[in-house]
């Protein structure tokens, strides 16, 4: 949330020419709803359930790069299908970069009540071990420019590539 990895990833994609899918924007897309709505219609465990079925159907297509929410790390299956079918970033931020940057966004109905920074470092405590655990490559994104981080995961994405054969 705020790390950056629809920018990080549309970039990348445009570099190494492959399509770019966010699942939050799919999920969007397909229902005709915000995910702000979704969460107030149906909860967060109706929208995490969306939120499985659009990952298990985006990590089966070849060559692409998936910007996931934050939250999507929370369920089980949804780690398989990240670590099973594709090569995994974590864009590590620090807690006031990520306040820093989504302070205007609205969008995030997680942060949406009388104090998002305590939210913040609720999701972040019970999410970055996960996050470590799933990456293939950690790259730590408060003060590096996104070409840089671009490329940083082109050259590690080459170097995983080339062990492989």
């Amino acid at each position: 949330m705020g790390a950056g990895k629809s920018t990080v990833g549309k970039k990348l994609a445009k570099k190494l020419g492959l399509q770019f899918f966010d699942s939050d924007q799919e999920i969007e897309n397909r229902t005709g709803a915000s995910i702000n709505l979704i969460f107030e219609i149906e909860g967060e465990d109706g929208f995490r359930k969306r939120e499985s079925e659009i990952m298990d159907e985006l990590t089966k297509y070849p060559d692409i790069v998936l910007a996931t929410g934050g939250g999507a790390v929370l369920a089980l299956q949804n780690r398989d299908y990240l670590v099973e079918r594709g090569l995994v970033v974590y864009l590590r931020t620090d807690i006031k970069q990520l306040m820093k940057r989504i302070s205007r966004d609205n969008k995030r109905p997680l942060l949406n009540n009388d104090n998002p920074v305590k939210k913040m470092e609720e999701l972040l405590a019970e999410r970055a071990a996960i996050y470590e655990d799933l990456a293939d490559l950690t790259v730590d994104t408060d003060r590096t420019a996104v070409p840089k981080i671009v490329d940083k995961i082109c050259s590690f994405r080459t170097e995983k590539c080339a062990s492989l054969q």
